[in-house]
């Protein structure tokens, strides 16, 4: 077995593990008849639900400051139902000659290694030094985005229209060169109560707060120009 590379987390590599995970995946859609019966559709509102529980799972441990075994355990769990989703999406097309896992993890690893230059040379192996700023890494990360989608004129493509009204608010000022630095002044608790603020309004008017913001974002997008 290969020895990890130096920083490498601890303990044993995944491959058996990954291995032996879709080794069991395969034997329940060939045997459970529930399993069997799954196609893509079928399975959006678990991956839907899965990755919110993920979500709330890592939230929990970025707050705790020193989590205890029980949430590191729900930490765990959540991240393995999510890659289980993973895997059955994978093996759907796998059972299609389409793709399989190895192709997905490939694809991933090669996309990684093409947006970080100031990582990995072409080939993959290291650069010998690692001098770019935050800013270069970022702004070379969407240039070469551009590069492998040259039909997206929008700075807005590819950002999903079903993400949560906040979430796609959030996306589509940052695409759109509003974010600020960070340096504001207003933290966290201040902005959740004037936005718990702005939610108590629409509810007392009788507006759908999800909606209104949906719209109001897409409204915001039209008025853009593309290359923005």
């Amino acid at each position: 077995m290969a020895e990890p590379a130096a920083g490498a987390a601890p303990g044993p590599l995944p491959g058996a593990a990954v291995d032996r995970l879709v080794q069991v995946v395969d034997l329940l859609r060939r045997h459970c008849p529930w399993t069997a019966a799954l196609d893509h559709a079928g399975l959006l509102e678990y991956l839907v639900e899965e990755t919110y529980e993920l979500y709330e799972a890592v939230d929990d441990v970025a707050r705790s400051g020193e989590p205890d075994a029980h949430l590191l355990g729900e930490l765990r769990g959540e991240l393995g139902d999510v890659l289980f989703q993973v895997v059955l999406h994978a093996q759907l097309q796998a059972e299609q000659g389409s793709f399989g896992l190895a192709d997905v993890a490939e694809g991933l690893t090669a996309k990684l290694v093409r947006r970080n230059p100031h990582v990995f040379r072409p080939d993959g192996s290291l650069q010998g030094a690692f001098p770019a700023s935050v800013d270069e890494i970022v702004a070379t990360w969407q240039a070469v985005k551009q590069q492998e989608r040259p039909g997206r004129t929008s700075p807005f493509d590819g950002i999903p229209r079903h993400l949560p009204a906040l979430a796609f608010a959030a996306k589509t000022v940052k695409r759109a060169g509003e974010a600020g630095d960070g340096r504001a002044g207003s933290g966290e608790a201040e902005i959740g109560g004037e936005l718990l603020e702005v939610v108590r309004r629409a509810v007392a008017a009788g507006v759908d707060p999800e909606r209104a913001l949906r719209r109001a974002v897409l409204d915001y997008q039209q008025g853009v120009p593309d290359g923005a």
